[in-house]
């Protein structure tokens, strides 16, 4: 034998460790959803005769109707094509208890009549419909939820505010409508200058939930690129050309830029016909409307965006909303500011520590919308 051939024993490691690394790939790509479903449908089809054998075997315990748990497995696990395949060897199995208990079956025996045709059926169907649905979409179940857990969580990231320095309180609070994980309301935010400005855009997408949750997500890291990397007075202007190019059918937002001097407590506010926001001044105890001037984003080209300035004083506070906290089709926007100021007030005394989350509890609680605030206070 010479030196450069390879022994019986050398050549099975190297097909050994071959297949090995084969069946492990396949495997982790399958949970990562980017490999082939062979592996779900070896074991489910082996699953199906393992349940008619027993349904055959121990009819008592294990039910003709049993195979819809394979069935609905292959629904969230296999592609369409594989599930067909499953459905085959799922009516095999049917037709051959059939032919085994039924001709064995008296009185109350257990038998495989048209009702168990009709309940396995229609579980397949809507099998079929679930793997069709996910064949179309692109995201396999297993990580279907982990994606939208992803996404919400990147939301959560991007609406959290910087950290302030010494004399600054920020506090930011977004509750969806009806309760679900996604919003139509989205904050960004920096710090820019070397962090001696305070940037924060506070957006109200048109729609609600998880009608705008969609477009929200793309905005908000659309919106989030540009924020501090624009003079203030062209941020607007850009998001109103980013909306228009979307062509959306309902496309328009809502939009407030807070420009904040961290140093000396100045700002200037920009509005995209975004609510007004109000600001309690310390030295006289009254909130006042802070209102700028511009149109909606995403309507019309070439849109200018007016900011109104002002100060925020040791002991100032400034509040940010979307309408979904103050404007309901019981309560007008006048009636619902009142409230929230009203409610505000109770705060002052303790510097609206955790005051936004309760504000939001206070005064819009069950109200249909997505609602969202933000505080600013300087001690």
């Amino acid at each position: 034998m010479t030196g450069g051939a390879e022994t019986p024993t050398a050549r099975m490691r190297k097909a050994w460790h071959r297949a090995r690394t084969s069946v492990r790939k396949a495997g982790v790509d399958y949970f990562r959803g980017d490999g082939s479903d062979w592996i779900a449908l070896a074991a489910l089809l082996l699953t199906v005769p393992a349940l008619a054998l027993t349904t055959i075997a121990l009819p008592a315990w294990c039910v003709p109707t049993a195979l819809v748990l394979p069935i609905v497995a292959g629904g969230l696990l296999l592609r369409p094509a594989s599930l067909l395949a499953l459905y085959a060897a799922s009516a095999a199995a049917l037709v051959a208890e059939a032919a085994v208990l039924n001709p064995e079956a008296s009185g109350d025996g257990v038998r495989v009549t048209p009702g168990t045709i009709l309940v396995v059926a229609a579980v397949g169907l809507l099998g079929l419909l679930i793997a069709q649905f996910r064949s179309r979409v692109g995201v396999p179940w297993r990580r279907g939820g982990t994606m939208l857990f992803d996404l919400r969580e990147r939301i959560r990231v991007q609406s959290k505010l910087p950290k302030l320095p010494r004399g600054w309180h920020r506090e930011m609070a977004l509750r969806p409508a009806g309760g679900q994980s996604f919003s139509g309301d989205f904050v960004v935010a920096a710090r820019t200058n070397g962090g001696r400005t305070l940037e924060v855009v506070l957006t109200d997408v048109s729609g609600k939930g998880m009608d705008a949750a969609s477009r929200a997500l793309l905005l908000s890291g659309a919106f989030g690129g540009p924020l501090g990397s624009l003079p203030p007075h062209a941020f607007l202007p850009a998001a109103n050309g980013y909306l228009l190019r979307q062509d959306w059918d309902e496309g328009f937002a809502t939009s407030v830029h807070l420009v904040l001097d961290l140093d000396s407590g100045d700002y200037e506010m920009f509005s995209a016909g975004h609510l007004p926001g109000l600001q309690l001044c310390a030295g006289t105890g009254r909130w006042e409307e802070k209102a700028a001037e511009g149109p909606l984003l995403g309507v019309y080209d070439g849109a200018q965006f007016d900011p109104i300035k002002g100060t925020l004083q040791p002991g100032d506070v400034l509040m940010l909303f979307t309408d979904g906290l103050v404007e309901t089709s019981e309560r007008d926007l006048t009636e619902g500011m009142d409230r929230l100021t009203g409610e505000a007030d109770r705060y002052v005394s303790a510097g609206f520590q955790g005051a936004a989350w309760h504000l939001i509890e206070a005064v819009a609680k069950d109200v249909n919308d997505d609602r969202a605030l933000l505080l600013i206070c300087r001690h």
